[in-house]
């Protein structure tokens, strides 16, 4: 099991996330806002435009013993579902730190996590760029496959 980090340790972690996305959302164009969430928790977001969904919105959240990313991919399917569902599980066979999954009133994820102890700028830069590509990469194809009465 991975070591749970105390309270100063998180802390330290925290400040250290705040700088990383500042970093990167100084170095990207593409990055419309990074910033810590409004609610209390130890939750950051991360904003992209993009050209074939046309944002990104990612969402880490920092816990004792992991961080965790995710972002919303699409809506439920309205047809073609089971197909939907075999190309992501195919998709995820080729995937490293992150795999597509059905959430909240079936909407498709891209979700991952790592233990905190592996947590550096370039891992988070990682993560987000993960995601980032895969939501480009896969986007407008699953919306032909899961919506497709609508594209003829």
């Amino acid at each position: 099991m991975t070591d749970a980090y105390d309270a100063g340790e998180l802390a330290a972690l925290e400040r250290r996330l705040d700088e990383w996305l500042a970093e990167l959302a100084a170095e990207h164009d593409h990055i419309l806002a990074a910033g810590r969430s409004t609610d209390g928790d130890a939750r950051w977001f991360v904003r992209l435009r993009g050209e074939e969904k046309e944002f990104t919105t990612i969402w880490i959240s920092l816990g004792q013993r992991t961080l965790k990313y995710e972002t919303y991919v699409m809506p439920a399917p309205e047809e073609n579902a089971a197909e939907l569902y075999e190309h992501l599980l195919r998709r995820n066979d080729r995937l490293v730190g992150a795999h597509f999954s059905i959430g909240v009133e079936d909407a498709v994820f891209l979700r991952g996590e790592m233990p905190v102890g592996q947590v550096t700028f370039h891992e988070v830069d990682r993560l987000v760029g993960t995601l980032y590509a895969q939501v480009e990469l896969c986007f407008q194809g699953l919306l032909r496959i899961g919506f497709r009465s609508r594209f003829v």
